[in-house]
């Protein structure tokens, strides 16, 4: 039986009452905490415009993350590449390739990471929008290898710094056409459980059935982005899990803001249609006691047939996250540089 590797997705959450240095500070720690215990790759996620997020540029908080650790695997969970040059975004990661050789992910995704006014800002008066999704990762993964790229004109443009072992390629995605992509252009696929959790296994079968081998990858490779929150009773876990709830609310309602405690959580002025929502949300929320999560964990991998699982672990108390990932590891047996 195959082991299962377990890794983390942060997004340097602000929580309420605190600022974007503290949870710049707490990723940096989180990072330096998960590889003592034995976690394969930490990502770091990109969101812009934002009062709940911190983390708006991954390839600077990288670098500062690989000073900061020795061993575990660094990347982009990921970098919204629809912005952006794929040559600047090859040399931003074949530089990261150099500074750690051999320990980071380009990690990209579809999504805008933003409102649709800062996208334009981000573009700012670019008319290559997400239809040119596919020919920007064809180029982006071209230049960092050094081969021919999509976009014939460029054919003289060579990224710099060369390296022996390029970065690994993931496509981070929760929608039919992310999973198609990296399937035909032969990149690893991380399915985003955490955002489309009904049907995400479906995404998973739909990428192995288009897979092509390709980009150094022979056969396809799956893992699963999950939201977890584990804690000593089921009772603390429901209380973690619904600051993530009423946050989620405020998001839908146009209202994004920092993550609420657990005081705020319970104050929150519920209707009945918001009570229904969070329960139906809870049918495919993995929080509980340690026994409790890993019986869910191991069955979302089967279900996925994945062998690695990232751990996104968003609440207010940044001791207790910490917590979460400890116990986790201690129920998987993961094998770290220090004891647990």
């Amino acid at each position: 039986m195959t082991t299962l590797k377990l890794s983390v997705l942060d997004q340097s959450p602000i929580r309420s009452g605190g600022t974007a240095a503290q949870a710049l500070a707490e990723t940096v720690a989180l990072a330096q905490h998960t590889e003592s215990l034995g976690y394969h790759r930490f990502w770091v996620a990109e969101h812009h415009g934002s009062e709940s997020f911190a983390g708006c540029a991954p390839e600077l908080l990288l670098a500062r993350i690989g000073a900061a650790t020795k061993s575990i695997r660094l990347g982009s969970g990921g970098v919204m590449l629809t912005h952006y040059s794929p040559y600047k975004v090859a040399e931003n990661f074949l530089l990261l390739q150099t500074l750690f050789p051999d320990r980071v992910d380009l990690g990209v995704g579809r999504a805008p990471g933003s409102d649709s006014v800062t996208a334009q800002a981000l573009a700012y008066g670019s008319p290559i929008g997400v239809d040119y999704f596919r020919n920007k990762l064809m180029d982006m993964m071209a230049f960092v290898q050094g081969t021919e790229p999509e976009t014939k004109v460029f054919s003289r443009a060579h990224a710099s710094p060369s390296v022996a072992i390029p970065p690994q390629f993931w496509l981070l995605g929760s929608s039919e056409q992310s999973a198609i992509y990296a399937g035909e252009l032969g990149m690893r696929y991380s399915v985003a459980h955490f955002l489309n959790p009904a049907h995400s296994h479906e995404l998973a079968a739909s990428y192995r059935a288009c897979f092509k081998p390709g980009n150094g990858l022979a056969k396809p490779h799956v893992n699963v982005g999950v939201f977890v929150l584990c804690a000593e009773t089921q009772e603390e876990a429901d209380a973690l899990a619904l600051t993530r709830d009423v946050w989620r609310l405020g998001l839908e309602k146009g209202m994004p803001g920092p993550i609420p405690s657990v005081n705020e959580a319970y104050a929150y002025p519920f209707t009945a249609h918001e009570r229904a929502l969070i329960e139906q949300r809870r049918k495919h929320a993995i929080c509980g006691t340690p026994k409790v999560v890993a019986e869910q964990l191991r069955g979302l991998a089967s279900k996925h047939q994945a062998d690695e699982l990232v751990i996104i672990s968003n609440c207010y108390d940044f001791d207790v996250r910490k917590n979460s990932y400890k116990l986790l590891a201690k129920e998987f047996a993961l094998q770290g540089e220090t004891p647990a």
